[in-house]
């Protein structure tokens, strides 16, 4: 989709990984929805795991109190063109961990910024996680949260990797069927980049 000749820019999608530990199948989960929808996009590709970065998440109450690796991945998730993320259930929400990232991101900083949500439990019973905590967290910061969420349980791992087809044809219906919508989020900027690359009086 993009050209790198018109854009030195390419586009970025970031996944974040809520899960405590490592490893992970949350973090597996998102990196693998983030890969499809960078190869769908042609896009650069990274994933933010928040476990190592606790100690320094809680150093304070302030962003500014953080340490340097905390605040690189929140600047990371601020300029993201495209942001998949993902935790596992605990308590019926998401992990405190996840929480306490997304609360030093700017209030308006994610502002319709296109959002794939994915969560992991134990169970199918904690599918709705992805419903009913994770969209209203980002409806707060008026993102553009993609309607199709994408939720695994244990079953759908083996050895921390995604090995079930089910789950991988959801994530594949859930990329083919939200790549019109990002195309045309993202599209702008192409034309951008477009008009900036071969100015009229060229």
């Amino acid at each position: 989709m993009t050209d790198t000749l018109l854009n030195p820019h390419p586009l970025t999608v970031v996944g974040v990984s809520g899960s405590p530990t490592n490893p992970s199948r949350t973090t597996a989960l998102v990196n693998y929805v983030s890969e499809a929808v960078g190869e769908s996009l042609d896009a650069e590709v990274s994933t933010i795991s928040l476990a190592p970065l606790l100690e320094e998440l809680g150093r304070g109450p302030w962003r500014s109190d953080l340490g340097p690796n905390a605040q690189a991945a929140l600047l990371a998730v601020e300029q993201a063109d495209v942001l998949v993320v993902g935790s596992p259930a605990y308590r019926a929400t998401y992990t405190g961990l996840f929480k306490l990232f997304f609360d030093h991101i700017g209030q308006y900083s994610l502002a319709d910024k296109p959002i794939i949500l994915t969560a992991t439990g134990g169970s199918d019973r904690h599918a709705l996680l992805v419903e009913h905590q994770m969209r209203p967290l980002f409806g707060f910061f008026q993102s553009l949260t993609l309607p199709l969420g994408i939720y695994a349980s244990e079953g759908d791992f083996v050895d921390y990797r995604v090995a079930s087809p089910d789950l991988e044809e959801r994530v594949s219906t859930t990329v083919r069927r939200t790549l019109p919508l990002l195309t045309a989020r993202l599209r702008p900027l192409e034309a951008a980049a477009s008009a900036f690359a071969r100015p009229d009086w060229a």
